[in-house]
């Protein structure tokens, strides 16, 4: 038994990248084809975001749920049994002769969803030691890059040509090739088996025990400040630039477009800087510097759209890249014993944040004369309030064993 080649493991690390692309493209896409669903099943706005809604939720319930199983099984088997079922939740979706249907594919959609990026991320634990771990999370954090270039400009071009489905049956295709890939790629990884699996009976016990170790509560607090911070800006880009600015709903997909082709490259860089200067002072750096472009866009001039498409890569880069020391930071926090159940909890931590802090921030907006959004300065402000607290928080959270974590053993090439 050998561990992962250097060549494997970084064919590894862009299949798990890949299959993150899809999972957040299905989620992104959903928003733009808003309008184009409320026509199709003559629903209201209300509706639709009871369905954009959906998948936060049930994400976040999955990942509380996976703690009763992503420990009892190998990573590789689990990966392509849920995602699977993610592939089947799409064609539901792109089916779907109704409203109601459509409502429960979405929520069969968040379900798998959810669990997929605890998988990834337990699959990364495994096979990549602690000082090369943010580099690999770089990697995996591509797959928001690559949704933003190239995933939701083709659902939206795709959708506007031959109807809101196309981009579900896109992600069907899609899916099944990674699929494929992954039976191919990703190698056996149940030596976490070896260090004993609890009883049935110890599942609800043990998840509680996960929610009372302090270190834990610090690492959950921590995504929980910045996922809340995240959220109330990054909804509400779209909207008010459209109604506040006069920008064209197709446009949008440019600005989308310019950042995701920065992070595209700066996320792995980021990756390797947390990896050499450490990820606390790494995220430290990156949170400051994102305090200003979060002000900027949330305090937004008139501009030309051009100067909208320079400064985007600016606010993308500096937001994405304080994620990626913090989940790399995140990776090292639990026992390897009970990683996978950790993650889980902290991947539902993530999705329920992500619902939170999106309703707060529309509860903080308001409707002004001429349809303009009034009180998105206010939301810049207490996410700027939200990162300095995540900022001091973090020195508090560690890793479980300040030793070199060896990486699993695999069959070797």
């Amino acid at each position: 038994m050998n561990p992962l080649t250097p060549a494997r493991e970084r064919r590894l690390l862009w299949l798990l990248a890949l299959t993150q692309f899809t999972i957040i493209m299905d989620f992104m896409v959903m928003m733009p084809l808003g309008p184009q669903i409320m026509r199709a099943f003559s629903i209201s706005p209300a509706a639709f975001a009871t369905a954009v809604s959906a998948y936060s939720w049930c994400s976040g319930l999955s990942g509380l749920f996976a703690t009763a199983y992503i420990d009892r099984f190998d990573r590789r088997k689990l990966l392509l049994v849920i995602y699977g079922l993610f592939a089947a939740s799409n064609l539901l979706c792109a089916l779907a002769p109704n409203f109601h249907l459509l409502l429960f594919a979405r929520a069969f959609a968040g379900l798998t969803g959810g669990v997929m990026g605890s998988i990834v991320m337990a699959i990364v634990s495994d096979v990549v030691p602690p000082q090369r771990r943010g580099a690999a999370t770089g990697v995996i954090m591509t797959a928001f890059s690559l949704a933003a270039i190239a995933g939701v400009p083709a659902g939206i071009v795709l959708g506007a040509h031959y109807g809101w489905s196309t981009p579900f049956f896109l992600l069907v295709v899609l899916s099944v090739l990674i699929w494929g890939l992954g039976a191919k790629l990703v190698p056996p990884l149940a030596e976490h088996l070896s260090r004993g699996v609890p009883p049935l009976s110890r599942v609800l016990p043990d998840l509680l025990e996960l929610f009372r170790t302090p270190g834990h509560q610090r690492a959950f607090l921590l995504t929980a400040l910045v996922m809340v911070s995240h959220m109330m800006v990054i909804p509400f880009i779209s909207p008010v630039l459209v109604a506040n600015h006069g920008i064209e709903p197709q446009q949008i997909s440019w600005i989308y477009m310019a950042g995701g082709a920065a992070t595209f490259f700066t996320s792995r860089a980021i990756g390797r800087m947390a990896d050499r200067f450490g990820k606390h002072r790494v995220f430290r750096v990156m949170a400051l510097v994102s305090m200003a472009p979060v002000l900027l866009v949330t305090h937004l001039p008139d501009w030309p759209f051009w100067a909208l498409v320079a400064f985007f890569p600016c606010f993308m880069v500096a937001v994405s890249g304080r994620m990626i020391p913090m989940q790399a930071l995140i990776t090292t926090v639990p026992e390897p014993r009970h990683r996978g159940a950790f993650l889980s909890v902290n991947s539902a931590v993530q999705s329920i944040c992500n619902g939170c802090g999106a309703w707060l921030g529309g509860l903080l907006l308001s409707s002004g004369g001429g349809g303009r959004i009034l009180g998105y300065g206010e939301n810049g402000l207490f996410a700027v309030a939200l990162v300095a607290v995540a900022m001091w928080w973090i020195g508090r959270v560690a890793a479980f064993d300040a030793g070199a974590e060896p990486a699993l053993s695999v069959p070797a090439d």
